[in-house]
C-alpha cells in the first residue's frame, strides 16, 4: 500500500527544475495538452527575468508519494495588488498533479496554511502574477484544442479543486467566429465615421521594420486601457521592452491593425495570430532543434486565427473603433484564407464586447473559471 502524501517546499535548483519539467511527465494528463516552451517557464522563474518574483512573496512545492513527485503548486501573495485593492488575498498557481484528490487537496491544503501563516483571508487561482499569465481551469469545451497563454489542464482536475471547497470567483470564455464572407455595410459606415469625426488614422504596418517602434507604445496604452480587468497589474516600462523583444519573432504585421491620433500616438488596436497550437505541442517545450520549425509550420498551415490583445483608448470607447478595427482585420483574414477565429479569454462580465462578437455570429465554445475560497480564521 502506497505511503502518504508528502508535500514539501523546493530546496535548490534542482528541485527548480523538476517544478518546471513536471508536468511533461506527469500521467493521466488531456491528450491535447498545448505545453508552453520551456525556456518560457525557465524565464519565467527566474527574478533575473522575472521582475515580478522580486515585488511578491512566492512559495512553490511538489507533492511526493512512494518517492516519486506526483504534484506541483505555487503561491503568490502580491502586496503591491492587495494594498491597491485593499485585500488580503493569496493565490495558488502552476497547480498540476496526477489524478489523485489526495495529491491535489494535499498541495491546496498547504498553499491555505502559507496564505493564514501570512495574514491572509481568501485564496483564488489558479492565478500568477497578473492578467497576462494564464488564467484558471478550463471547465467547458475540452474538445478544442488550447491555444497559447490559455490553461490546458485535464477535465478531471476542476472537480477536484471544488470538492477542496472552491466556488466560481471570475468566468472567462472563449468565441469561435466564422470569418464572415462579407461584414454588412453598417460596420464600414460605423468605422469610418469614427476616424473622420475624431481626426484619426489608420498606421499602414506593412514589415516587422515598420511595426517594431509601436510595440512599446502600444503597451503604454495597454497599460491606460486595462484598469478594470482581474489581476491587472501595470507593466513597467523595462517589462514592456522585454515583451516586444520576446514576442517579436512571432508578430506578423498585417494581422496588427493600428489607429492613431492627430499626434502619431495610439489610439486602438488589434493583434491577432494565426493559431500555432499544433505546432507548440510538436514542439514538446523546446524551441531547439526543430520546435521554432514546428510553430513557424503550424501558423503557416493554420485556418484559425487568434485574437491575442486589443485595446481601445478610454475616451473613444463605444464611439466606433471597434467597428473600424474588426473591418481591416477580417478583410486581411479573409485574404489570407483563414475560416475562423479564437477570440482568446474574454471576461464574462465584460458585456460589451461579447455583444460585439455575438452580433458578428460568435458562439462560446469554451470557458475559463478562476476559483475562490475564503480562509476561516483560526
Amino acid at each position: 500500500m502506497g505511503r502518504a502524501v508528502a508535500v514539501r517546499a523546493l530546496e535548490g535548483s534542482g528541485d527548480l527544475d523538476r517544478f518546471i519539467r513536471l508536468p511533461f511527465h506527469l500521467p493521466h494528463q488531456r491528450p491535447d495538452r498545448v505545453p508552453p516552451l520551456l525556456m518560457d517557464e525557465r524565464e519565467f522563474h527566474d527574478p533575473a527575468k522575472n521582475p515580478q518574483l522580486t515585488h511578491c512573496l512566492v512559495e512553490r512545492w511538489l507533492a511526493w508519494k512512494d518517492g516519486v513527485a506526483v504534484g506541483r503548486i505555487m503561491g503568490i501573495i502580491h502586496q503591491h495588488y492587495n494594498t491597491a485593492h485593499s485585500e488580503r488575498t493569496a493565490r495558488f498557481y502552476q497547480l498540476d498533479a496526477i489524478r489523485d484528490p489526495a495529491v491535489v487537496g494535499a498541495l491546496i491544503r498547504q498553499v491555505e496554511v502559507w496564505a493564514k501563516e501570512n495574514g491572509m483571508d481568501r485564496v483564488i487561482g489558479p492565478f500568477g502574477f497578473s492578467d497576462k499569465d494564464p488564467q484558471g481551469l478550463q471547465i467547458e469545451g475540452f474538445e478544442h484544442l488550447p491555444v497559447i497563454a490559455t490553461p490546458t489542464n485535464p477535465d478531471w482536475l476542476p472537480p477536484m479543486v471544488e470538492a477542496c471547497g472552491y466556488g466560481k470567483f471570475e468566468d472567462m470564455v472563449s468565441y469561435r467566429m466564422d470569418i464572415p464572407a462579407e461584414l454588412p455595410a453598417v460596420y464600414h459606415a460605423i468605422g469610418d465615421r469614427c476616424l473622420r469625426n475624431h481626426g484619426l488614422h489608420r498606421v499602414p504596418l506593412r514589415t516587422k521594420r515598420a511595426l517594431r517602434p509601436w510595440v512599446v507604445p502600444v503597451l503604454r496604452l495597454v497599460n491606460a486601457t486595462y484598469g478594470d480587468l482581474l489581476g491587472f497589474a501595470p507593466m513597467s516600462e523595462a517589462e514592456m521592452q522585454a515583451l516586444a523583444a520576446k514576442y517579436m519573432f512571432i508578430l506578423d504585421p498585417q494581422l496588427v491593425q493600428l489607429i492613431a491620433d492627430a499626434n502619431n500616438e495610439p489610439a486602438a488596436f488589434v493583434i491577432a495570430s494565426p493559431d500555432m497550437s499544433e505546432g507548440f505541442v510538436r514542439a514538446n517545450g523546446k524551441l531547439l532543434p526543430l520546435g521554432w520549425w514546428h510553430i513557424l509550420r503550424a501558423m503557416k498551415r493554420s485556418k484559425q486565427m487568434d485574437l491575442l490583445l486589443g485595446a481601445v483608448r478610454p475616451d473613444l470607447q463605444g464611439r466606433g473603433l471597434t467597428a473600424a478595427l474588426g473591418v481591416a482585420l477580417l478583410e486581411v483574414a479573409r485574404q489570407r484564407g483563414f475560416t475562423h477565429l479564437d477570440s482568446h479569454l474574454v471576461m464574462e462580465r465584460n458585456t460589451r464586447m461579447r455583444a460585439e462578437l455575438e452580433r458578428l455570429g460568435a458562439v462560446i465554445w469554451k470557458r475559463y473559471r478562476v476559483y475562490q475560497r475564503p480562509l476561516l480564521p483560526g
